[in-house]
């Protein structure tokens, strides 16, 4: 969710914060912080029983927020590259720049419409047969 430097820097605050609990209450704010933006993330799920896709966020951790999407027949699934840089600047105004270059796979409506990412694959093979296997199981057709 808030990317990789700021997973890092959220788990930093959530440690500081229960090293300064541990002395004033008030730390329990960097507790709050740090869990929120350390830990916070997203997930797909899949049912495959009632042909159904949540994709949520997962507040702190383990709160999960996110509506059931209903797998119809017209929907399709297909392969989009993905090209996200996660950038953050230091105090020196040095850039860090972390690429996340992967395969999604993402569920299509009607019209070809992308609603929702499933799942990341590091390399087009891996991503070619989890699309194998998921157009199997949910018994849709591909992009």
């Amino acid at each position: 969710m808030f990317g990789p430097v700021g997973a890092t820097a959220g788990k930093i605050l959530f440690l500081a914060g229960l090293v300064i609990t541990w002395f004033y209450v008030s730390g329990l704010i960097l507790v709050l912080i740090g869990a929120f933006v350390g830990f916070t993330s997203t997930i797909t799920w899949i049912d495959f029983d009632k042909k159904r896709l949540r994709f949520a966020t997962r507040l702190f951790g383990f709160i999960p927020t996110g509506k059931w999407i209903f797998v119809h027949k017209d929907m399709k699934l297909g392969i989009k590259k993905s090209n996200q840089v996660w950038r953050a600047y230091s105090r020196g105004n040095q850039t860090l720049d972390i690429a996340d270059n992967d395969y999604v796979l993402f569920l299509f409506d009607a019209n070809g419409k992308a609603i929702i990412p499933i799942q990341k694959s590091s390399t087009p093979d891996a991503a070619k047969q989890n699309l194998d296997t998921l157009t199997k199981h949910l018994g849709i057709g591909v992009i």
